[in-house]
């Protein structure tokens, strides 16, 4: 086993953050992204954790307080979802509603992060970490709105930015370089596993400490397996559906639009009449290539005795589309 080899940060988040000697991990990766010191108060529930790895399509999802009072939301989702951004903008909505009573005044409303770490194909882009927030600019000159607000008695000023919702998406996946930052050894780690052997980046000198793979128990290390397979098997089913899919789906597309094509140019006599027979067949047969794979993918996953809801985050299709496939 290589001694290197570090238990992978979506286990450590759903099985060992608890114990509150563990939070200076998370402190250091949120510190290093964040780009300002975090300390974390408290871990607050949350419904996104799942205790159990026999949801195979599962994610972590920890909200934590930071000694600001700013509410942190860090997820670890494993698998591509067609809605994800509307799912973060609902958890963050949430968040903010939760941690203010009915009665209180605005002033007690939170600073929220949302930070996603995916492991999984998400957008197009060439970064590997994309950041969002609310900015309120002139559409004229282009400056930033100043908005005051009163605290402790005294009017301050504040970029709407500073109370709304900031969103961080690391596209773990997508990154693919030698480390030459705190945040690069990061990513490395959430990647690989691995950790450089002097390294001095906050969290990443625990993980070293605490999450040695090495260290687990022969029961904890089976558990960690498990896991370890699970994702490997789930990426392998959704790959291998769509590749399926796709890959007739587009036989079917290029023999169905030639065809097409053929016989409507074919049947207008003339050179303009084939090229446009063609190409109009091709874009219909693309059109009924696609939906084939969509289908195709679909049974494919039904199969292996998904869930309706996966299957629909997967392919597209809607719910009732899924269940008259099963009949």
């Amino acid at each position: 086993m290589d001694d290197n080899s570090y238990i992978r940060f979506d286990w450590f988040m759903k099985h060992m953050l608890r114990d509150k000697s563990n939070f200076e991990i998370l402190e250091g990766f949120i510190s290093v992204l964040l780009g300002e010191d975090v300390k974390i108060e408290e871990i607050l529930e949350s419904e996104g954790n799942q205790e159990s790895d026999d949801d195979k399509f599962n994610r972590v999802d920890i909200k934590a307080k930071n000694s600001k009072g700013h509410i942190i939301i860090v997820e670890v989702q494993l698998t591509r979802q067609l809605y994800y951004l509307q799912r973060i903008l609902y958890g963050t909505c949430k968040a903010i509603t939760e941690h203010i009573n009915i009665g209180d005044k605005y002033d007690q409303v939170k600073k929220v992060y949302s930070i996603s770490l995916l492991y999984c194909e998400y957008g197009q882009g060439d970064d590997y970490v994309y950041h969002g927030e609310t900015r309120f600019k002139g559409i004229h000159t282009g400056t930033d709105l100043l908005v005051n607000t009163k605290e402790e008695g005294v009017i301050v000023p504040h970029l709407p930015k500073e109370v709304f919702p900031e969103y961080y998406l690391v596209r773990v996946n997508s990154y693919d370089k030698i480390p030459d930052s705190p945040l690069d050894e990061w990513m490395t780690y959430l990647k690989t596993g691995k950790v450089k052997e002097n390294t001095r980046v906050p969290g990443l000198r625990q993980v070293k400490e605490k999450l040695r793979l090495m260290s687990m128990s022969v029961e904890e290390r089976r558990a960690y397996d498990r896991h370890m397979d699970n994702i490997m098997v789930q990426n392998d089913v959704l790959d291998t559906a769509r590749e399926e899919g796709r890959e007739e789906g587009l036989a079917e597309g290029r023999t169905q639009g030639l065809a097409e094509g053929r016989t409507q140019g074919l049947a207008e006599g003339r050179a303009e009449g084939l090229a446009e027979g063609r190409a109009e067949g091709r874009a219909e047969g693309r059109a009924e290539g696609l939906a084939e794979a969509k289908l195709k993918m679909a049974e494919n996953m039904i199969k292996l005795r998904l869930s309706d809801e996966i299957i629909a985050q997967a392919t597209g299709l809607n719910i009732e589309e899924i269940r008259r496939l099963k009949k």
